[in-house]
């Protein structure tokens, strides 16, 4: 790239970008292929520049002001925002990012999708409440577009992608939370093909604004005679403005904004409480908010999870962007800030702070995991691009299988280790840390959402050891491994530390393949899946050791500061972090049942 961000705020390292990009993941070469045949690595350049520009720009200057002046509900009914959100959000629009994957038909940039996502990367470190819009509107379009019919892609992704519509996702309940199965919203189907929703959505990211001319809810629901638990769900499109004869919003739909939820973090995104169908918003008191089917009834959750999945991705990259930022930001403040004495020395000048092994040691830390996790959510992206484009089926079907068995840990190592990195930036900056005047208290805050966002570390732990490691007969998990091993006999041949990390990762693979078959042997569930969440931090410290390994290899024989802070950094994963997955495999081996085995009047 040509330059970093215009910015006092050091955001991401466009250096590092270039490494994975192209030095790693090889994204220049997929020119090749047809769909991006138009692109090169000047046009991903210009991309990746204009959105560290624009997140400088438009999204950088107002992350205090909508952290510090929360979303609030005038007395007309309409929620108010600071006023540089919608700005920037219609940057962003008019800049063609809410459309950079989409095809060129739909006037998208049609770029490879890990491109896509390396740039929205700038504005999730720039500002992630804002950016929040853009990740659930992009991923709103991407389930319209492989479930919508052409005129719903036509009416509602299109205005979507020029963010003159916005988009959201409608799940949780308050009484049903993450239990799908038991949500009680109903649809019924009127003689003009819409349907009548009616029910109560909570933690609706995005729920209600006055940035865009509509807002486009997809909404899970049951219609009469649905068959009970999740295989009865269904989705629907529901407007906050119904369409008129000419297309454009018209009539308020029936959604009322009940209230605002107020998180710790992410204070410039509205969050809503919304009633649909409770008859406040359609003349005569009719009640029922109009909704449009998408795809077949029956099949909703199968199809949010298209929506589902790439927000989690999108999730895991909000996390690492949150963590690399506030890395980059107490790098900065310890080469700045002047404290103490080296070890032995009683008298003498004082140094900046970097010179003490232990902020050395919270550094490396911070470095190891932001970098692995960027590392790993761009090569999950690219699998997104190869399930779409790679040439031979069997690729594309290996892509799927892995992407699939990743994604999981794509979400959920970042959302507990991005944090951590945000944590440890908050003890390098000191009593100073935990004050407004820096920004990392800011980005903890904003970080610690995403550990519940699109799913709890719970969830995902079951998720991967329940469902993922043994779907088509542990094939995933299988592929893995082989990919893993493949990694490690290419390091094993080559210099300095590579064939130690190897054989360390081999080691680790090996306690993933017995571990797991320890787990499923005696053939009890509640057994094997009362420690998921232990299992997916391990086998995720696995992945990003293997990341590590991988990059590690890239940057064998490069000179300079920059690859010999990569070889530092996979260092430190494997002397510091890899071995904290011993214990863990300990743990799970033995078919420990004291979370199952107590009784809950002992709390």
């Amino acid at each position: 790239m040509k330059h970093s961000v215009r910015s006092d705020v050091p955001l991401l390292d466009p250096r590092d970008l270039d490494f994975l990009l192209y030095e790693w993941l090889d994204v220049e070469s997929m020119c090749a292929r047809e769909r991006f045949a138009d692109h090169s690595r000047t046009t991903f350049d210009a991309v990746l520049d204009l959105a560290a520009d624009l997140a400088a720009d438009r999204f950088v200057p107002h992350n205090k002001a909508a952290d510090t002046t929360e979303p609030y509900r005038a007395d007309t009914g309409e929620v108010v925002t600071v006023p540089e959100v919608a700005k920037a959000l219609e940057a962003l629009g008019g800049a063609g990012f809410l459309a950079g994957e989409f095809d060129a038909g739909l006037d998208g940039m049609q770029l490879p999708y890990v491109v896509s996502k390396a740039a929205h990367c700038w504005f999730q470190a720039a500002n992630v409440s804002t950016s929040n819009y853009a990740l659930l509107t992009v991923a709103n379009a991407h389930l319209l577009q492989a479930y919508g019919t052409p005129k719903q892609v036509e009416q509602w992704v299109r205005p979507m992608l020029t963010g003159e519509f916005l988009g959201t996702m409608c799940l949780s309940e308050p009484e049903a939370g993450s239990s799908l199965a038991d949500i009680t919203t109903r649809a019924v189907s009127q003689d003009d093909g819409t349907y009548r929703v009616t029910g109560t959505k909570m933690w609706i990211t995005g729920g209600d604004h006055e940035m865009s001319r509509n807002i486009v809810h997809l909404v899970l629901a049951k219609t009469p005679g649905a068959p009970p638990g999740v295989k009865g769900i269904s989705l629907f499109l529901v407007p906050k403005y119904v369409l008129d004869e000419h297309g454009e919003p018209g009539d308020r739909n029936d959604v009322a904004l009940v209230g605002l939820n107020h998180k710790m973090g992410n204070h410039g995104t509205t969050n809503a409480l919304l009633a649909f169908g409770d008859g406040s918003h359609l003349p005569g008191g009719t009640a029922g908010a109009v909704g449009h089917l998408v795809g077949r009834e029956n099949q909703g959750l199968a199809q949010m999870f298209h929506m589902m999945n790439e927000a989690r991705i999108g999730v895991g990259l909000a996390a690492t962007a949150l963590g690399y930022t506030g890395y980059l930001q107490s790098v900065d403040y310890a080469r700045t800030r002047v404290q103490g004495r080296p070890l032995g020395a009683a008298s003498g000048a004082q140094v900046p702070i970097i010179r003490h092994p232990d902020v050395r040691r919270m550094l490396l830390a911070q470095k190891s995991y932001v970098e692995g996790a960027l590392a790993l959510g761009l090569y999950c992206a690219k699998l997104v691009d190869d399930v779409a484009t790679a040439g031979e089926p069997e690729e594309r079907d290996r892509a799927r299988l892995l992407l699939e068995l990743l994604t999981p840990i794509a979400k959920s190592w970042p959302a507990q280790w991005a944090v951590e990195a945000n944590s440890l930036a908050i003890q390098v900056h000191g009593g100073y840390g935990y004050a407004r005047d820096h920004n990392v208290e800011q980005l903890y805050r904003d970080n610690r959402l995403n550990s519940i966002h699109e799913g709890t570390h719970a969830i995902h732990g079951l998720d991967l050891l329940g469902r993922k490691v043994r779907m088509a007969d542990g094939a995933a998990l299988r592929l893995l491994l082989d990919v893993m091993e493949d990694t490690a006999s290419r390091a094993a041949a080559g210099p300095g530390a590579l064939p130690g990390w190897a054989e360390a990762l081999r080691r680790a693979a090996q306690r993933i393949t017995t571990t797991t078959a320890r787990l499923w042997g005696p053939g009890r569930p509640e057994v094997a899946l009362a420690n998921a969440t232990a299992y997916l931090e391990a086998v995720g410290h696995c992945v990003l050791a293997w990341i590590w390994l991988e990059q590690a290899l890239t940057a064998a024989g490069g000179e300079g500061d920059f690859y010999e802070g990569k070889r530092v950094a996979a260092r430190y994963f494997f002397a510091y972090e890899l071995p904290r997955t011993g214990a863990q495999f300990d743990l799970l081996d033995s078919l420990d049942r004291t979370t199952l085995d107590l009784s809950e009047t002992w709390f």
